[in-house]
């Protein structure tokens, strides 16, 4: 059997070379182009004028005003309520959208009273067409690349008053609303981020300079101000449908011409043999018993969330409002999957690295694996205290490091933040001292990899290293808060989309392709050659396709085409993987005593929902600009983050644990596939269910809504009022779902009893690993075919 630790010269595969040679040239060329669109980000966002005046030079507000407004807004966690530009929670109102209609209807009013002494009603219809083209010239008007702007009169009048309005909802409590007191803010903060709002507003309909678009390229749709979309949106829109149909036949027939031949390469089966447990795999069960309690967690703050949508008062008579507020149980409901998810791959890359490397493991690992867990228990916990204590208002000067930081989905305060990447970083350096456990042996992978001779253990480690890394960039600037939401949306999307469309699915497609070759479905040449030309494919479009989220919230207009184009790339690599996971299971399917038949019932399942939820609701339909201009904030997008972050990559974890538990109880322990396969099953028709009976009714409504009152009344306690019925449909979804959670956690529970009995302290190494065979196994490893990494057998 060969393992990543051992080592003979590769046999080169002519196509493997050129492709792994094309990806480190696209993954060079698109993070290039990203530094390039980065600063063009920063030189076109929305400016801040030092000061807005009235016509007599009264100060009405000025750049520190909106600078403080924007730390008041992140401190509030307004993100996690209701949403900036589309950009947070779908519950409460958009504060862009709505503050434009209040602004634009008081600016109305003031224009229609000081020209005819009557308010605008009072007007017949051809005065309301004049006052109404009146009221959008002077909204449009207004020329924020000055350094001070005089607003007209109207305009500075409805300014006042709607930020009167703003300020004092903000520290009033709304029961009907769901809305609880932003407890962190004072008058004066109160304030500022009022100030700070309806700049931001103002942003989606005051023209660029030299264009006849706004700085949001004219969203949200909203006729009352004349913000439709723009010819930018409808040309890239059919090009980009254009552009994806051509890739598709392009990318299937490079695929099946050159990559999908018989499989007649060495096999790798690493995996196929049970050799003994090592001391820091014995310690990973724990890893997984906290993936188990965390996703009931998040399923039990997201029924109460689900729950608020139907009866925003109570919850079954409770006034849990009170307690938890609404934007505290939304950190807990999108940070508790982050963690489950990230916990789940480092447990099992962690459990998996040490059979990879033949049973071998580096001294003292076994500690820090343990001190990794509890370090990262620490974090969780600080983080989650840190976010109410932040939202109630308890910690206020410190706020920024030690509380919550308002930005959805990275809401851990700076402290915990920078400890959770030290954690990632430590796990990559585990990953390594596991696949390569000696110096010398780390020594030559590095120098095979830098020489281009890279394997798929490189690509896993290189993944590993891939995540941490990413996530440091949710952390600009380090020590305090951004002046522009722009600018801070465009850092937190290079965490939130890398993750998901670069990050995650590069780890995923490396893991998946190797355990594949790792039980002998696959030989090591075809697994390599999938993974290579899917990570090209996920690289062009994870990494500039992350300019789809950036259309509508003030940068460059060039996100457009670049956003539209290379997103739609982003459905390409999740079509091979629906069809490889075809071919597998029918690989799997041939042979009855597979081993490993639950773990890849959820492999396969994850195969299909980010196939589903990140192409078909993603990048194939809502990342059309055109669809996404009406789109964009709507339940719609539901479809979309539920497929896909559970389906596609929740569905994987839980596979792979499943992985992990079946190769510990090896021949020792019955292993029972009952409990794991009903789960799959119950988590499967909930998300079927809520698409049917929750996300599609709504969102098709709403959608409506936005086309004929435009995205302000489509995000109102009015609209959401006549869905109730689809809202409490939800709830059968989240019944079957919460089954399957339950049965899943009493499933792991029960398996980690028995295969992972009280720790002992570590022994020395076997000279020799295990000799158990799987008796399922697929004999298909050939002594004579030693695997890249290996010398010989009789070396160990």
């Amino acid at each position: 059997m060969t393992s990543a630790s051992e080592h003979v010269g590769p046999t080169e595969d002519p196509v493997s070379n050129v492709l792994k040679w094309a990806l480190l040239v696209v993954a060079i060329g698109t993070f290039a182009i990203m530094g390039w669109a980065t600063s063009a980000t920063y030189q076109t966002s929305p400016p801040q004028p030092a000061r807005f005046l009235t016509a007599d030079r009264t100060v009405l507000m000025t750049a520190e005003d909106i600078a403080a407004g924007k730390a008041g807004f992140q401190k509030a966690d307004l993100m996690d309520y209701g949403s900036l530009y589309g950009m947070g929670s779908y519950y409460g109102e958009d504060y862009t959208a709505s503050i434009l209609v209040n602004l634009a209807k008081s600016t109305r009013y003031g224009i229609a009273m000081a020209s005819d002494g009557k308010e605008f009603a009072q007007l017949s219809e051809d005065r309301q067409a004049a006052v109404t083209a009146a009221m959008q010239r002077a909204l449009q008007g207004i020329d924020l690349a000055k350094s001070e702007v005089t607003l007209p009169e109207a305009v500075a009048d409805a300014f006042l008053a709607v930020r009167d309005e703003t300020a004092n909802s903000l520290r009033t409590a709304a029961p009907s609303a769901g809305w609880t007191p932003a407890y962190s803010l004072g008058p004066e903060a109160a304030r500022q981020t009022a100030d700070f709002l309806l700049f931001s507003a103002i942003t989606t309909v005051a023209r660029r300079p030299g264009v006849g678009w706004s700085w949001t390229e004219n969203w949200p749709f909203e006729p009352l101000v004349g913000n439709t979309p723009t010819a930018n949106t409808f040309r890239w829109t059919w090009i980009s449908f254009c552009f994806t149909f051509f890739s598709f036949g392009a990318v299937l027939f490079i695929y099946e011409f050159f990559l999908n031949e018989r499989d007649q390469g060495r096999m790798d089966a690493v995996l196929s043999e049970f050799r003994p447990l090592t001391p820091s795999q014995r310690r990973t069960g724990k890893y997984f018993i906290v993936v188990a309690l965390l996703l009931l967690v998040q399923i039990a703050a997201g029924t109460i969330l689900a729950h608020s949508y139907y009866d925003r008062t109570s919850f079954y008579g409770v006034a849990i409002n009170d307690i938890f507020p609404f934007n505290f149980l939304r950190d807990v409901h999108i940070q508790a999957p982050i963690v489950w998810i990230g916990l789940s791959w480092i447990g099992a890359a962690l459990f998996l690295a040490p059979s990879i490397a033949g049973g071998h493991e580096a001294k003292g690992q076994w500690f820090l694996v343990d001190m990794r867990f509890w370090a990262t228990l620490l974090i969780v916990a600080g983080a989650l205290i840190g976010n109410y204590y932040g939202i109630m208002g308890s910690i206020d000067r410190n706020w920024f490091w030690f509380g919550n930081q308002g930005l959805s989905y990275i809401e851990l305060g700076r402290f915990w933040q920078i400890g959770f990447f030290l954690g990632l970083a430590l796990w990559s350096l585990l990953v390594m001292r596991a696949l390569w456990p000696s110096g010398s042996l780390w020594r030559r992978a590095a120098g095979e990899f830098w020489s281009g001779r890279i394997r798929l253990e490189h690509l896993i480690w290189a993944s590993t290293i891939n995540v941490a890394a990413l996530y440091a960039f949710g952390m600009i600037p380090l020590t305090g808060v951004e002046k522009s939401f722009t600018i801070t949306d465009f850092w937190r999307w290079w965490v939130v989309h890398l993750w998901v469309e670069q990050s995650f699915e590069f780890f995923a497609s490396c893991m998946s392709a190797y355990l594949l070759m790792a039980v002998g479905l696959v030989s090591r040449k075809l697994a390599e050659r999938a993974v290579y030309f899917e990570l090209i494919l996920i690289f062009l479009g994870g990494v500039i396709g992350t300019g789809h989220h950036l259309y509508w919230v003030g940068g460059p207009s060039m996100w457009v085409p670049m956003g539209s184009m290379f997103s739609f790339i982003e459905v390409l690599p999740l079509v091979l993987l629906i069809i490889e996971a075809m071919n597998h299971y029918l690989l799997i399917k041939a042979h009855r005593g597979f081993n490993y038949r639950l773990a890849y019932t959820y492999i396969i399942g994850a195969a299909f929902w980010n196939f589903v939820g990140a192409g078909v609701f993603g990048g194939g339909t809502l990342n059309a600009p055109l669809v996404n201009y009406y789109e964009h904030g709507t339940f719609l997008t539901l479809n979309h983050a539920h497929t896909g972050l559970f389906g596609a990559f929740g569905e994987l974890a839980i596979g792979l644990i499943y992985f992990c538990l079946r190769y510990a109880a090896a021949d020792r322990i019955p292993f029972s596939e009952k409990n794991g396969l009903i789960a799959f099953w119950l988590y499967n028709a909930g998300l079927v269910l809520w698409i049917a009976l929750n996300f599609f009714p709504i969102g098709w409504s709403q959608l409506d809504a936005v086309f004929e009152h435009g995205f302000a009344y489509a995000r109102s306690n009015a609209f959401y009022s006549t869905t109730l019925l689809w809202q409490w449909l939800r709830l059968p979804g989240d019944v079957l779902f919460a089954l399957g959670a339950l049965l899943m956690a009493f499933d792991f529970i029960m398996k980690l009893r028995l295969l992972f009995p009280k720790t002992v302290e570590p022994s020395p190494l076997p000279a020799k690993a295990g000799t158990g065979r799987c008796p399922a196994s697929l004999e298909a490893t050939n002594q004579s075919e030693l695997s890249p990494f290996a010398p010989s057998r009789s070396s160990l």
